[in-house]
């Protein structure tokens, strides 16, 4: 087997943007990288601003591998820590408000078999089972 053989095309999935993540100032919301292996798909997107404590964050996956997130950044032109009061006068993170970010993942899954990470870092990580049709015996009952 030559190398051309062995290049795998990089996937680029299309994702479609809204609210605050569709607003470029800042770190970027909704990068998506995606993993595939055997038996599963794993994806990591960055939500940068969207905090672990307040986690208001759905993840409806479909099926037929459509992925939709749902959140909200907080914070804004102020901040508070026990002592002071801040008001920002530079503002580099992303604005606060609602946010979408819709992709493909490259096949079909289970959406029962997922787990769901989102780190202290503002990456969100998921796993979920690509979706296998059960095999069927020739007398009509699925195999184990």
């Amino acid at each position: 087997m030559n190398v051309e053989e062995c290049v795998v095309p990089q996937m680029k999935p299309a994702v479609v943007l809204t609210g605050t993540a569709k607003e470029r100032s800042g770190p970027l919301v909704g990068l998506v990288d995606i993993g595939v292996s055997e038996g599963a798909y794993f994806f990591q997107v960055a939500l940068p601003g969207v905090r672990k404590t307040q986690c208001n964050v759905k993840c409806h996956i479909q099926r037929d591998g459509r992925v939709h997130i749902e959140g909200l950044i907080t914070g804004g032109g102020v901040l508070q820590d026990p002592s002071s009061l801040y008001e920002l006068k530079v503002q580099q993170l992303s604005p606060p408000g609602p946010f979408t970010v819709s992709f493909n993942l490259p096949g079909p899954v289970d959406p029962r078999l997922s787990s769901h990470n989102f780190k202290s870092d503002g990456i969100l990580e998921v796993i979920v089972r690509k979706f296998r049709r059960p095999s069927v015996l020739p007398d009509g009952f699925p195999s184990l």
